[in-house]
C-alpha cells in the first residue's frame, strides 16, 4: 500500500498447531539460512499474546508505545521482506482492522495477527502467501477494496483526494483491470480533485461489467457522471486515432 501519512508530514502457510506439546526452545542464531529459519518457526510454542507485544514493541517509540507509525512501519516492513507499497500491506492492514494508513495501533495488531497465530517476523513471512492468496476471491477482494477508500482518504476529509484514490487504484486494479491506463489519463486531464466513496465503489463494478471495447456500457444506467465522463472522453480519443490511421 501506499505509505502511510505522518502526523506532521506525508510519508506515504499453514496454522501453529495449537494441539502440539510444548517443546523447549533450540536456538538457530548460529544458522542463518533459509531452512533453518523455517525449523526454528517449526520448533516455536504455539501463538503467545506476550511474544505477540513483546514483537509489537519493537516498532514503537516510549512516547508512543500503543501505536507503530510510520517509521516503525519501514521496520516492520523491512523485517518481514516487503515493501511499505506492497499490497500484501493493505490485506494485512485489513485483517487487523486498522483505521489509519501508516499506523498500527496496539488492539488492531493483537487482533490481526491473533487471527494469523503470528507472534514474530517469521511466521509472518510464511503467512504472506496466504494473505496474498485472499485477493483471488471476488467477495474478499470488493471487501479490501471498499475498506480501503476509508483506510487511505484523510480521516478529517469526506472525499479521497485524486492523488491518493490513483495510486491506491493503480495498486488495486492496475494489473487486473486493462482500461485501467486509460482511465489513469482521464483522471490527470480531468478537473476532478477528488473521488468520493460513491464514485470509488462504482470504478470497482465498471471494471468488473464492462467489456474493453465499452459496447455494454449502457449511457442511461445508474452509473456516475465520473463514469459517463470516462466513456464519452474514451470513446473520442479511440475515434481520433481511428480517422487519424484512416487519413494516413
Amino acid at each position: 500500500m501506499p505509505r502511510g501519512k505522518r502526523r506532521a508530514a506525508d510519508t506515504i502457510s499453514e496454522n501453529m498447531d495449537h494441539g502440539q506439546p510444548k517443546r523447549a526452545r533450540t536456538s538457530y542464531t548460529s544458522i542463518p539460512t533459509q531452512q533453518s529459519s523455517r525449523r526454528h518457526i517449526r520448533a516455536e510454542d504455539g501463538f503467545s499474546q506476550k511474544r505477540c507485544l513483546t514483537w509489537f514493541q519493537e516498532y514503537t517509540s516510549p512516547d508512543e508505545p500503543e501505536t507503530l507509525g510510520p517509521d516503525g512501519m519501514e521496520k516492520f516492513c523491512e523485517d518481514i521482506g516487503v515493501e511499505p507499497e506492497n499490497i500484501v500491506m493493505l490485506v494485512l492492514a485489513y485483517k487487523m482492522g486498522a483505521t489509519q494508513m501508516g499506523f498500527f495501533s496496539q488492539q488492531e495488531w493483537l487482533k490481526g495477527l491473533t487471527e494469523l497465530d503470528c507472534d514474530s517476523a517469521a511466521k509472518m513471512v510464511v503467512k504472506l502467501d496466504y494473505l496474498r492468496s485472499i485477493l483471488n476471491d471476488p467477495n474478499s477482494f470488493k471487501s479490501i477494496y471498499r475498506y480501503a477508500y476509508d483506510f487511505a482518504k484523510d480521516s478529517d476529509q469526506r472525499c479521497m483526494d485524486i492523488l491518493t484514490a490513483k495510486a491506491m487504484l493503480q495498486l488495486l486494479l492496475g494489473k487486473h483491470w486493462p482500461l485501467y491506463p486509460q482511465f489513469a489519463q482521464f483522471l490527470e486531464q480531468s478537473k476532478y480533485k477528488a473521488i468520493n466513496k460513491d464514485q470509488w465503489c462504482n470504478i470497482l463494478e465498471f471494471s468488473r461489467t464492462i467489456s474493453i471495447d465499452l459496447s455494454n456500457y449502457d449511457i442511461d444506467g445508474a452509473w456516475p457522471v465520473m463514469l459517463d465522463e470516462f466513456v464519452e472522453w474514451l470513446r473520442l480519443q479511440r475515434s481520433q486515432v481511428t480517422s487519424t490511421s484512416g487519413s494516413s
